[in-house]
């Protein structure tokens, strides 16, 4: 078996090595990433026996932190040494949308984009700061985004942007490169997922720009989530306690069952992803009992151990196998997350925060939660609505119909109330009028063939609604 690995190995490299679209540093990556996975380095399955649960010194409460201090000169300190990267490869196709996820409106108007520089630049005018924000991009996202940044050159912020890696789709029958098969294009290619996020900080020399300029902490967010905005009290803990490495978890509601979750292993902190756990234990993995907190993907990582790391090649993050059908071929995408980086950097630990900082938009479910008036916006800042005295968000459940952006929007005349609501699950072809008030558990189900439209100011409480009659 070695020895096959080994000739397959040479292989790829000799027709990896005559691909021109991308830099030897990509190439290497690319190789590595495959010996790797050849190598068996991708089951990384844990011995469950060994699983410990943290304790408050690894996982720290928030409510036990610090305060930030008071005076803006110290803030001012503070801000200094820190960095805003927010992961902006992902396309906004599974919300119907193309171009970058990031630039689809969530509220008034501004889009994810928008509400993070205004954000930022709210800091920065604040304190005399100088907050830089960095933009991970994809090759499927940099042209789009390129032009976008431009209309942010007034703006009292420094946008950088550069891209992760661009790998080859390996074919699965014959382990070759799809590129070289001809499939040059966009298909033949895909980005290895956001634990690239550390080799390609420093192959874009965006890394030692930074180090240059004294700050110290990068800050790294999915674009779409609209709770990862910066918190002092963090960055201020992390800087008096020299941890190179927070992640920030958060309490697990049955919706988050499946996300990793923060473990000490053999005396270090380790991310634990339900594709590790042996299948045994899987239903011991999604119990909210045991494993009682989620990781967010709000990261927390200092600059100078991420340039210690990179260069000695020490991030060797488990290895997320996703196969795919392109054009009915089937590939293999080689990927890596940036949480699994945990276990290499030294004195890591999770800060289990507030659920508010955990508010993704995955679907236009979630776009309906974030334009009603559960919330409110100011300075960028996404903001829940005091009145509601639920602590947990409604659930929401939208038929194909409202799938994409442009569908949902069209459906609503407006966006209905929602305070008082505690679940809300639409299927079929459903229209809502201006000024609908949801309370309590709705049920809307439109017949097949029939348009159902819910009136104008019209009140609905715990009703289950089948057609006009209902109503």
């Amino acid at each position: 078996m070695a020895a096959v690995a080994t000739a397959n190995i040479d292989k790829l490299k000799s027709e990896v090595a005559a691909l021109s679209q991308i830099s030897d540093n990509e190439k290497n990556g690319f190789i590595n990433l495959v010996s790797r996975y050849v190598s068996g380095g991708e089951a990384d399955h844990v011995e469950w026996s060994k699983i410990q649960t943290p304790t408050d010194e690894v996982v720290v409460p928030y409510d036990g932190l610090a305060p930030t201090p008071d005076d803006p000169a110290e803030i001012k300190k503070l801000l200094d040494k820190l960095v805003v990267l927010k992961l902006n490869g992902g396309l906004g196709t599974t919300m119907g949308c193309t171009g970058p996820k990031s630039v689809i409106e969530v509220r008034n108007g501004l889009t994810f984009l928008d509400l993070i520089v205004i954000q930022i630049e709210t800091l920065n005018n604040k304190y005399g700061s100088s907050v830089p924000l960095l933009l991970m991009n994809s090759f499927n996202t940099h042209d789009d985004t390129q032009k976008i940044v431009e209309k942010y050159t007034k703006s009292n912020v420094e946008i950088h942007t550069f891209n992760q890696s661009q790998y080859p789709r390996l074919v699965v029958e014959d382990f070759s490169p799809f590129p070289s098969k001809g499939q040059t294009g966009k298909d033949g290619w895909y980005p290895p997922g956001h634990g690239d996020v550390f080799p390609s900080l420093k192959n874009s020399g965006k890394l030692d720009l930074l180090l240059s300029q004294g700050k110290e902490y990068v800050f790294v967010a999915n674009s779409d989530n609209l709770g990862a905005v910066v918190d002092l009290k963090i960055l201020n803990h992390l800087i008096h306690k020299k941890n190179e490495y927070c992640m920030e978890v958060t309490p697990k509601t049955l919706a988050d069952v499946k996300g990793g979750t923060l473990i000490s292993y053999e005396g270090r902190v380790q991310l634990l992803e339900i594709a590790q756990v042996p299948d045994a234990h899987v239903n011991e993995f999604k119990s909210i009992e045991k494993f009682k907190i989620f990781n967010t993907n709000n990261l927390w990582v200092n600059l100078n151990a991420i340039k210690r790391l990179v260069e000695a090649d020490a991030l060797k993050m488990e290895i997320i196998p996703n196969p795919k059908e392109v054009d009915g071929v089937k590939v293999l995408q080689l990927e890596t997350a940036a949480g699994a980086a945990i276990r290499f950097f030294n004195h890591a630990i999770g800060i289990n925060v507030p659920r508010s900082r955990f508010l993704p938009v995955k679907a236009t479910s979630d776009l309906l939660l974030v334009q009603s008036d559960l919330y409110t916006l100011e300075d960028g800042f996404v903001i829940r609505n005091k009145a509601r005295t639920n602590p947990a968000n409604p659930t929401i459940e939208l038929g194909p119909e409202f799938k994409k952006v442009g569908n949902f929007l069209s459906r609503f005349k407006s966006i209905p109330s929602i305070l008082e609501l505690d679940s809300l699950k639409v299927s079929g072809d459903v229209w809502f009028g201006a000024g609908v008030v949801l309370k309590g558990k709705v049920t809307i189900t439109a017949k097949s063939g029939v348009k159902l439209e819910i009136p104008d100011n019209a009140v609905l409480e715990n009703k289950d609604i089948n057609g006009p009659e209902d109503l």
